[in-house]
């Protein structure tokens, strides 16, 4: 007799029980770690959005963001900041897409 299967070849319930408990260990383990990237990227986005000037004609105005320089080009800075703020976006938009997709066919 193989271990896990019966004489007829199929497998016992008992390893069946046990693969399925390994495999939600997993699931959780992946989940918790799209969690905290998740958490992590949700702050770290709400920092950058935070930290960009203001373009007026909006609520950045009432708070004392409208007033800008006549240059109209943006800084090095500005633009390295505009990126990471996409980069961090799209890492967000990642995890969420994961967790859903871990929620619908992973049975979590």
């Amino acid at each position: 007799m193989v271990r896990g299967r019966s004489n007829s070849g199929s497998v016992s319930k008992g390893s069946r029980v046990r693969w399925v408990t390994h495999l939600s260990v997993r699931v959780g383990h992946v989940e918790l770690v799209f969690t905290i990237i998740l958490v992590i990227s949700s702050l770290l986005l709400i920092l950058l959005v935070l930290l960009h000037k203001g373009r007026g004609g909006g609520l950045s105005d009432m708070f004392g963001g409208g007033v800008s320089s006549g240059l109209g080009g943006s800084s090095v800075a500005e633009r390295n900041l505009d990126r990471l703020t996409v980069g961090v976006g799209l890492i967000w938009a990642a995890c969420i897409l994961a967790l859903s997709l871990l929620v619908a066919f992973g049975g979590v």
